[in-house]
This record gives C-alpha cells, structure tokens and sequence, in this order.
C-alpha cells in the first residue's frame, strides 16, 4: 500500500484545481472582456461544471463563467457540512463536490486536531470551488485544450494577506505526531510565512512530480478595473474558545500562555568579579581559607621556634637528662643501625617499647611464630601452598562476562528494571547496524565537500548491493539482511539511507534526476511521491546524512546508513542468534571489502553493528597480553634486583634473589588464581580487567611486604640464629604489615559496594586475593626467606642450590645483616631527614602541600561523571573511528519514549485528556507539556513534540477524518478508498461504486461525548486503528507506526498497561550530554507523574548505562568515607592511639583529594572505574603512612631524631620497596593498547604512586617532627616477658 505525498494531492483539493493534460499546446489569455463571456460580480462563477478528464482519471473544470446555481436540499446539506460559510447559491455541480470531498480527505488527518487551523484551510477551498463570489477572486488566465473540450490551466486568486496571516497563523505549530514533526511540513513544505505557503501550493510542477500542474498566482490587490475584490473570510484563531486548538498545536493560545513554564535546570554557579577577574565562589573561599592557614601557621611556627630557642639556651648548663639522655645517646652511637625493636631486649639498657593492647599480641604472636616458622619451614610451605591450590580447584568453573549490560548495569537498577517493562510489554528497541562514509578535507582549504555528488551515490549504490548479498551461515540455513530487518509494513527494510530517495533500486538513478533529485527530496521528503520510501514512509535526510548545520542538506559531509534489526527479549533465542550471525558476516564484509572500496575513492568509512562492543571486549582480552606479561617480567627482575645485597661480582651469585624474587611473585599468582577460582567455584564470573589488572595490583601491592620483609631479616645482627633474626624481623614489620594489609583488604571490600558489577566483582576478587596473598606472604614467604638465607650462608648458587661453591662471601661481606647500611638508607638518615628538620622546609613543605589539597578541593568540583566508551575498547579497534565520527556527523539525538503506565481510557477517567494534545485536552496534558518542553531544548534535552498514537487514535476515529475510521455494512472495518478491497493493489484503480462504496464513518457527532469515545467504542475501534495502514486517503493509519507503542494485553478491562509516546534527544555528544538529558528527562517524568497522577517514566537505549552517573558523587563520597573510616579504626583499634591514627586519617585523606584533582587536571571522569581505584588509593596509600609512623612511635629522643629514626629504618623500604616497586609496574602500563588502562590504570596510579611518595616520605615526617605523639620507647626495669599496655593517645 503506498503512502502518496499529500501535498500533491493537497494541491488538488478542489475541483478547480485541475492538472494540465498532456498534448495541450495551445494557451488563451482571458480577460474579463474575453470572448467566454467572463464577469466579475456577485452570484457569478468562474469555472463550473467539468469539461475533461486526465489520463490518470482526475477531473478537470470548465472555464466557462456563468451564474451561481441553486442546489437541491441533499447537495445544499452536503455542502454545508463541509463549508458551512457557502450558504444559498453555489458555483459547483454535486460531482465538483465529490471531487472536493474526496480531495481534502487526505489532509483532513493532518489538521483536526487543531479545528480552528481545519475550518480556515477548508474555507480557502471551499471558496475557490464552490463560492457564489467566485468571479470576484478568481481569474482564469489562461485554458488548455483536452479531448477538444476547454479547461483550466491557470488563475489569478486575489485573496486579502489577513486571511493568509490568520491561517498561518492557526496552522503553523499544528503537529503531524505520527513524523514528530511539523503538519506544515507535510502540506506546505516546511512554509515559513503564508507567503511560501502559497508558493508552494501555486507553483507549476514538471509532469510526473508533485505540485500543482498550472501557475496558481496568488494576489493581494486586485486591479480598480477589474471590478474584483480579495477573498477575505474570517479567519479563526487557534486560541478561539469555540474552535480552539490544544497547547501543542496553539502554544500561543491564551490558555497555554498562562501555563506555568518548565522549570529550568541551569547549573548553579556562584561567582565573584574583580574588575575583569571572574572567581566562583568555591575558589575565592579555599584562597581565603588557605591565606589563612598559613598565617595562623606561620605565627603558630615562629612563636614556637622561640620559645624552643629560648628553652635550648637553658638547658645548656644542665645535665643532658631528657628523653633518655646519655644512655640513650650512647645506645644511638652503639646500635645505631639496630632496629628498633631490638632495643626492647636490650640486656644493658632496660629499654622497652609500651606497645598497645593488639600490637603486644599481635607482637608476641610474631615472635613465636616466627620461631616456629623458621624451625618447620617444610610444613607451613606445603600446608599453604596446598590450601591455595585447593581453592585454585574452582577454576573449572572459570567463566568470562563480556556483555555490556552484564558489565556496567547493576541488578537492582531502576532504569534496567524499566527497560525490562518497556522490552516485555512494549517491544524491545531494535538492534543497530551503522555505515558511515564521509569526505576527507580539502588540501587547501580543510573544509569538508559535500558528500552528495553523483560518484559517492554510485558507491552508495555498489555498497549496499554488497550489503544485500551477504548471506550469514547460521544452523545451515544462509541468513540475509531481509530475514532480520525491521519492516514496519511488513513488507520492505526500514533502511535510513538517501537510496531511499530512489527506492533503493539503482535503476531509478537517471530515471528519477540523479543528484537534482536527492537535492529535490533533501527540500520535500515529506510531500514528493517519488521521495516516499520502499517502506511507505517519509524519510528525514537528517537520519541519512550528516555533517551539515541546520538544515542546510545539500552541505552534508557524511551519508548515514541504518539498518534496524528486529531484537528480542530473549537473548538466547533464534531471533537474536540469526542477527548476530548476520552482523559478524556485515563486519568482517566491511573489513575485507568495503573499506578499500571506499578508501580508492579518497572517503573514510567508520562502521558498527549492535554486537560489535561485546565482541570486540572479546578481543580485549588478548590485545595487552604483552604488555601485561611485561609489566610481570620487569617487576619481576626489580624484585629480585632490590631484594639481594649490594651487587658483587665476586658474592653476586650467591647474594642475589632471583629464585625467591620469582617464588614471591609464583606466590602472587597463586594469590589471584586462588581468589578467581573460590569466586568461580561459588557462580560468581570473572571479567576481563580482573584477568589483567588484579595480579599487577596484587604483585603491586604484594611485593611491598616482600621487601619489607627481606630489608627486616637483613637488619637483623649476625649473631643470632637464623629462627631468632626470623622471629625479630616479624616482631619489627609484622605489626605494621597487618595493619597496611587490613586497610588494602577493607578498602577493595568496600568497592563491592558500588553498584555496577564490573566494579563490585572487581574490587570482590581484589579483596580476597590481597587477603590470601597477605597470608601467603606471612606463611609462604618467610618459609622461602627461611631457605633462601639457609642456601645464602651455605655458599650455594642462586637459581641453582645444588650447586656449592667456596668463597669468600661470608668474611668479606661479614655475614648477612652485618654490613653497613645500603646507600639508600645512608642519604634518608643523613641527607633527606635531617633536611626536612630545618624549620624553614617545614614551612615551605606545609604551605605547598596544604595550598595542593584545597587546589584539589576546587578542582575536584570540575570532575565531569561518565565513561567513554571508546576508552574501555582496544585503541586500534574499529569502534574507535566509529565513535569518532558518530560524534562529529550525527545530527539527531537517540529516541527517547515517555511510558505511561496504567492508562485507564473508560469514558469515567480523566486520563484520555491528561495525556492527549488535540482539541478539548487538558493545557497541562503530558503530550503538551513535552511539545513545550521541546521549545528549550538546550535546558530539557528534547528535541521534537512527541509522536502521540492517542492523539492520532483519536483523530483517525473523528467523523471529520471520514476516509479514516470507517465500517461495512456489516459493522466490519473498512479501509480507505485507496487500500484493497477498495482499490486494486495490482492495476492501481479504485472503482467509487465498488466494495466500498457503501462504507459509512464509524461514528457520527451525535456518538461521541465532547469528541472523545465511550469506553466500549475506545476497547472496539484500538486494534482497528493499530492495524490501519496509513496511506494518502488516510494518514493516520497506526501500523507501522504505533505497531509496538501499545500494549494490548488485558486491554478489554478498560486500563492499558503500558503505552509509550515517542520523540528525540537532542544530539548528545559529550558524556556529560547523555547524563544531563537523561537527568532531564527523569526529572520531567516525575514532575509529571505528580501533576496528573499517572506512573510515567523516560525510556531510551542508553538510560541503564548512565544511571550511574546521576548519583556517582554520592557514591564516590560515601566509599570514600567507609573506607578511610575503616582504616581510620583498624589503625585505632591496632596501635590504640588516637593521635597516630589521627594523622594516619589526614595524610590518607590529602591524597584522596589530591588524586581528585589530578583527576580533574588530567580529565579524567568520575565513574565506577575510578570510584574503585579512588577507594583502592586509601588502601594503597595506607602503606606509604604506616610503617613510618609506627616506626616513628617506637622510636626514642625527640622528634627529630625519632623522624631521623624512623626513615633511617623504613624510609628506605617505603621507598625501594613500595614506592619504586608500583612504580616499576605501572610504567610498563602506558603502553597498553586499551585506553582504559592508560587513562585509569597508568595515570591514576602512576599519581598515586608519586602522591604517596610525597606525601609518605616529605609531608608526613614533616607532619610528626611537628605534631606526632609521644614515643612508646621508655626506660624502665626489665619486666616479666608479657606485652606492656600503654594506656596513652
């Protein structure tokens, strides 16, 4: 059934209106003294009766003047009811009316639901057909000749400009809800003035195109004399009470004017002016704030410096008696490179560290397992490796997720749980498959060309007739693009190209114009037959080409081709199977042949289909397997480099630890694969960056401990046997071991709060395999120390333990432990801390550090949420071009559907007028509210009037629309005139006196109720309206259309469950875009939901993947705060001490907010993925802390030298060991292949790494030489061996 252009017809209304037949040469200019006897006066006609028909069956009118006639009463009531301003005499025959009848049918559809705009387009017609005073506006200027009969072949139709302004006017926002556009655009070509609309009508068309066949020249002033006068009926205004139109076709009816607009999101941004300086408030606040804190810092310091001046002049005479005094000075120059803990047994000073409650346990604990451990290494080896091994079991089970809507949509998600309403009760949006093929810049000048020449449609042309011929092997049977593609009649693709524009069939190129025809069409897609689609369908050149402004068409860089493809709820049935089939055949088509097409022609061709991201994370998995095998291999050589001695060549095979360097990083593995496999084992699957980031996290984090431990047992003096050195290096480094190792668990635990499943099973997986790779450091490692010190002091070969050999190793190097301290060690004692204890770096370092944080604090504000899709894609990916020029081409906005649900339609409810946006709805009514909506797009993110199945429902169902809704005799549906049984599908002729012509409308005036159904007439006449095709006697036919936007389920109870008003976005290019329209659109919702008390919620593709977003703030913050909290009480619950806990919990929360602000510096958006390494970074962080400030608190003398202590002791190992040890890792990242681990793995944490090195080994000693607590380290009488309890903060 062909959809005609209305237009055409339009401009055939009346039976005046007739098209010039083919052959007529001949043309006579008539006068009003032209030998036909023409005048111009009251009761006289220009054109009556019909004089000739053409070839295709239309009729044409006489050019005869002659009297005004008298109808018989059944003409007179006829005429009428269609023109009820044309009363007594008349200047047309009753098949003249017929022909007018017949004729304005097609656009009745159009207009009423605006009766005013309907009434004022009749009476133009209904005037120029069959008025009385016709002879005084209408001047035929010239006849032709058919059959040797006369007829008409131009006019002259003066008529007054206000009648042109009034009907404009009532008519110019009347919309066509079923294209989501415009009536206008349909009969009159877009007009913007009446004006054009008059051109438009009068315009003398080529044969076989639309328009009118003759001049219709349309005049305001008619000549003095000539005797006539302008037609100038009254015209009704769309704001008329009488005749009034809704809020959506008349916004600016006096009613909607008073609405109360939509209120506008605008961003609140406070701001302060200086002159020509623009400072947000949150800015000038922190500068003041940190001016001052510096000052009160400043006063604080330099008060303090004399007073400590003043107290060191007068303690010169004194004994030197404090804090320890001479004992503990010759102690310092005896044991200085002892270890502190050590100092605890110390036979000649009675020296003892207080430690808590936890840590002397935890302390007591150590020293006995490390005795134990040490004297059954074998054991605890097997017992460990064994347990991981078991829990390795699970791995059978071993699953990957790599569907998106698995990956990053949470179960408990509010906007997935509507896409599951609107896919099981509506039907599921249709999969997408997308060719783009743009033109390259010009050498000169860089401007794109035009895309729409004669070569590149030619191409188009060979492209998808490659398309065509794909044929996917799926099960056996071969699959083509026809078997899978969205048909809305049932009958041809909805392909969105400009092929459309020639029914896709090449043959029709020259047939049709070529290019002139494309830029005939691109001007009256919705009015040109030859235009209409192979789908029946008007085709907006916006969803077919691209890189243009406005509507400047012709200007377009880029055609877009889109083929929909049926999708099904079910993603394991034969439907979605057979397209994804389908589309891996069209990816591998374009890869292998279209691209060098296109690429010969000097164009670029970008291309996706709906499975490609799924199967392209597919890809992922393998694209950084070097890099990440690297990144293992260099972090394994700097292990086994920092944990040997000093390198020699002569004890260099013996000192080094390369085979416990690969143990350790064997026992990371087995960490990982262990916490995979217990996760598998339970159901739970894995991910992708679980697979590649969790071992270089954990090795990461792992190798810390592992050099902290090997640092520990080489400090240790010589003279104690090994199980002692063993015991007394886990009795030093345990204690702050567990506490880092907690803190890491505790804040990967929290991640598994956030709601998207990548993230939660992420940090899940993280949790458990810092936790067992913590154990297996514990139990494993010190097993593996144990042997390795066993071999090192037996003279045997590194990698090779069989092999012993003498040396001089022992007496040389004075045995393990015995040598002086490493060269790293000597500068954090006697260059780096020293330095930081000079009172003017500590202002310096204050001032800087404090001025970043609340730098930070305003940066952060900045952090834009969202997640590029391309950054999560390999960055040679096809998908990343596509994304590329999807963004740069694309000039609509992805469909966006309002669901209603519970859509009571009885004739008792109210619902019908809330939500429609004809005649007699509600000013506030929901389609209204979005047709107004759609005027600010910038603020609500739409960008079109709704395209409303209820309001064309309604109109098709209107005795007005009588070629619409009609019935057989038998009550049966009948349809319009020009669809079978009525008209022949094959010959094209409809026969008025056939089948059909006995059809009657299905409901008078006197039927309805205010023009709205009864409820048994809306549950009766719904599916005949959904089943109606549209076609040009009937435009508002729903099949196609309203197919899927009605659920009928359960229906006949008077409530519709689901029900669904289509429009557009705006084109969104920018994350922030997409999060900020869906934002809009939910909060439209609601405010409506409120106001007319109805459930209705927004619905579009993208929705459940940014949900997220809306709330990532509040969740960034809440994880943040649980997890520093936690630390915050291990670390009081450990050292039960409020004071070291206290500045544990400030360093940790600097460089959170320091990582924001880098953030926003390196834009870097806030989403899941970096909620996760932002909670992550507390637990990472917390070792940079730790182990200097326990060191710190078991240290003896004043704070400076407790500083100089504790980075003499464990500044080294936080710096080779944590700092240089992620380092080394994380550089090997930015040669990753997936963008996503550039941006949020290598930037990220390569910031995290320096921050907490900063922060760690400047700011921190800095912070305790200044604030820290009070040391635990006191002398006192030896006591029994118990741990001591400090009660002090």
């Amino acid at each position: 059934m062909k959809l005609l252009l209305w237009i055409s017809l339009l401009q055939v209304l009346y039976n005046a209106s007739i098209i010039r037949a083919e052959g007529s040469d001949s043309r006579l200019l008539l006068s009003s003294n032209a030998k036909s006897g023409e005048r111009h006066s009251e009761e006289y006609c220009a054109m009556y009766d019909i004089c000739g028909a053409r070839d295709d069956g239309k009729v044409l009118n006489c050019p005869h003047g002659s009297p005004s006639v008298k109808p018989d009463d059944l003409l007179s009531q006829k005429i009428q009811s269609l023109c009820p301003t044309i009363t007594g005499n008349v200047c047309c025959t009753e098949p003249q009316f017929e022909t007018l009848r017949s004729q304005v049918q097609q656009v009745i559809p159009f207009l009423v639901g605006c009766p005013a705009c309907l009434r004022n387009f009749l009476n133009l017609f209904c005037e120029l057909s069959c008025s009385p005073r016709q002879s005084l506006f209408i001047n035929v200027t010239s006849i032709s000749k058919v059959k040797n009969n006369l007829t008409v072949d131009g006019i002259d139709f003066y008529i007054t400009d206000a009648f042109g302004e009034g009907l404009y006017e009532s008519c110019k926002d009347v919309k066509f809800g079923t294209m989501n556009t415009r009536a206008l655009n349909f009969i009159g070509a877009g007009a913007q003035n009446f004006k054009e609309w008059y051109a438009f009508i009068g315009r003398r068309a080529a044969p076989s195109l639309p328009g009118s066949p003759y001049a219709i020249t349309f005049k305001s002033i008619a000549p003095e004399s000539s005797g006539m006068k302008p037609m100038n009926v009254s015209t009704y205004s769309c704001g008329d009470t009488s005749l009034g139109c809704s809020c959506g076709d008349c916004p600016s009816s006096p009613v909607c004017a008073s609405t109360a607009p939509p209120p506008q999101h605008e961003k609140s941004s406070c701001s302060v002016r200086f002159g020509s300086v623009k400072a947000k408030c949150i800015d000038l606040t922190l500068t003041i704030l940190y001016i001052m804190l510096v000052s009160m810092f400043l006063g604080w310091g330099f008060f303090h410096r004399k007073r400590e001046r003043n107290q060191t002049l007068g303690m010169k005479s004194m004994p030197n008696s404090l804090d320890g005094g001479e004992v503990h000075s010759v102690i310092r120059q005896k044991d200085e490179n002892l270890p502190m803990q050590m100092l605890e047994d110390s036979p000649q000073t009675g020296n003892r560290v207080q430690l808590s409650i936890v840590q002397g346990y935890m302390s007591q604990f150590y020293r006995r397992y490390g005795t134990w451990v040490a004297r059954h290494p074998v054991l605890v080896l097997s017992v460990s490796v064994a347990v991981v091994l078991l829990l390795c079991l699970g791995l059978i089970r071993f699953k990957v997720e790599t569907r998106p809507e698995k990956l990053w949509v949470g179960p408990g998600s509010k906007a997935a749980e509507e896409k599951k309403f609107f896919d099981s009760h509506l039907a599921p949006f249709y999969r997408i498959e997308q060719l783009i093929l743009a033109t390259t810049p010009n050498a000169e000048d860089g401007k794109l060309p035009s895309i729409v020449t004669e070569n590149n449609i030619k191409l188009l042309f060979e492209i998808q007739k490659k398309v065509d011929r794909i044929r996917a092997n799926y099960s056996g049977s071969m699959i083509s693009l026809s078997d899978i593609c969205m048909k809305p009649l049932d009958q041809d693709c909805a392909t969105q190209s400009v092929l459309q524009y020639f029914q896709m069939d090449p043959q029709n190129y020259d047939n049709y114009g070529g290019v002139e025809h494309v830029h005939y069409c691109l001007q009256h897609y919705t009015s040109a037959d030859k235009c209409m689609s192979t789908f029946k369908a008007p085709l907006d050149p916006s969803t077919a080409l691209g890189g243009f402004s406005g509507g400047n068409y012709s200007e377009a860089s880029a055609f877009i081709v889109t083929y929909p493809v049926n999708n099904a709820v079910d993603k394991e049935g034969n439907k979605i199977d057979k397209a994804v089939a389908w589309e891996k055949a069209f990816i591998q088509l374009v890869k292998d042949d279209l691209l060098p097409m296109v690429q010969l022609k000097n164009l670029t061709l970008s291309f996706s289909s709906e499975s490609s991201i799924e199967e392209e994370l597919k890809r992922e998995s393998t694209a950084d397997a070097i890099t990440i095998l690297i990144s293992y291999l260099v972090m394994f050589a700097y292990i086994s480099l920092t944990l040997g001695d000093t390198p020699r060549l002569s004890s260099f095979y013996i000192s080094s630890k390369v085979l416990l360097g690969l143990s350790g990083v064997l026992l990371v593995m087995l960490s990982v694969l262990g916490s995979v496999g217990l996760f598998s084992a339970i159901g739970v699957k894995s991910t992708l960056i679980i697979m590649e980031v969790i071992p270089f996290l954990v090795l990461a984090v792992g190798v810390d401990n592992m050099c902290i431990l090997v640092h520990a047992v080489k400090r240790q003096p010589l003279e104690l046997p090994l199980e002692g050195r063993i015991s007394n290096a886990l009795v030093e480094v345990g204690p702050s071991i567990t506490l880092a190792s907690l803190s890491e668990v505790l804040a990967f635990a929290v991640g598994s709060f956030i709601p998207m499943p990548a993230c939660r099973v992420f940090s899940m997986f993280a949790a458990l395999a810092v936790l067992l790779d913590f154990l297996l450091q514990v139990t494993a490692f010190v097993t593996l120390i144990v042997f390795d010190f066993l071999r090192a002091e037996d003279k045997r070969v590194d990698c090779v333990p069989c092999l012993k050999i003498s040396s001089s190793y022992a007496d040389s190097d004075k045995g393990i432990g015995g040598r002086r301290p490493g060269l790293l060690a000597r500068y954090m004692k006697g260059v780096h801390a020293p330095m930081l204890s000079l009172w003017g770096v500590k202002i310096v370092v204050i001032s800087i550090f404090i001025g970043f944080a609340l730098a930070s604090i305003a940066l952060s504000t900045r952090v834009e949420s969202g997640l590029e899709q391309k950054i999560v894609l390999p960055r040679d990916s096809y998908l990343q071009g596509y994304f590329n020029n999807a963004s740069e081409y694309l000039r609509i906005g992805p469909p966006l559907y309002f669901v209603v649900k519970n859509y009571n339609y009885s004739s008792e409810s109210r619902h019908t007028n809330q939500l429609c946006s004809i005649s007699q709805c509600e000013s506030d009514s929901l389609l209204n509210e979005i047709a107004r909506a759609s005027l600010t797009p910038e603020s609500s993110y739409i960008a079109k009037p709704a395209a409303s199945w209820l309001d064309d429902f309604l109109v098709w169902i209107s005795p007005e629309a009588f070629g619409c809704c009609r019935k057989f005799t038998n009550g049966s549906y009948c349809p319009p005139d020009d669809q079978p049984p009525c008209c022949s599908s094959d010959t094209g002729s409809c026969d008025l006196s056939g089948v059909c012509k006995d059809c009657t409308t299905c409901f008078r005036h006197s039927d309805l109720n205010n023009d709205r159904p009864s409820t048994a007439q809306f549950r009766d006449k719904l599916p005949w309206f959904l089943n109606a095709l549209p076609s040009a006697d009937c435009a508002k036919g729903g099949h196609g259309a309203y197919t899927n936007s009605v659920d009928l389920e359960g229906y006949e109870n008077g409530v519709i469950q689901a029900s669904s008003f289509r429009t557009y976005h705006m084109p969104l290019n920018k994350q922030i875009d997409y999060v900020n329209s869906m934002r809009a659109a939910q909060e439209f919702s609601s405010r409506m939901s409120d106001s007319l008390k109805m459930e209705v919620f927004p619905y579009s593709v993208f929705y459940m993947f940014f949900e997220q977003y809306l709330g990532i703030w509040k969740t960034a913050l809440i994880n943040l705060a649980i997890a520093i909290g936690a630390v915050f009480v291990v670390c009081l619950v450990i050292t039960c001490s409020l004071w070291n806990s206290a500045i544990i919990l400030l360093v940790l929360a600097m460089i959170v907010v320091d990582l924001m602000g880098v953030m926003a510096i390196l834009d870097i958006q806030l989403n899941a993925v970096s909620v996760v390494n932002l909670v992550m970074s507390v637990g990472i962080s917390v070792e940079f802390c730790v182990h200097i400030t326990h060191a710190f608190s078991v240290s003896s003398g004043d704070r400076d030298q407790r500083v100089k202590e504790a980075l003499g002791t464990m500044g080294a190992s936080v710096f080779s060991g944590i700092t240089l040890t992620k380092l080394v890792g994380v550089l090997v990242l930015c040669f990753s292949r997936t963008e996503v681990f550039v941006v949020y793995y290598f930037q990220m944490y390569l910031a995290l790494v320096l921050l907490g090195f900063l922060h760690g080994l400047v700011f921190l000693p800095v912070v305790l030489s200044m604030f820290g607590p009070p040391s635990r380290c006191k002398l006192v009488e030896k006591p029994e061996d118990r741990p001591s309890v400090s009660l002090q903060p």
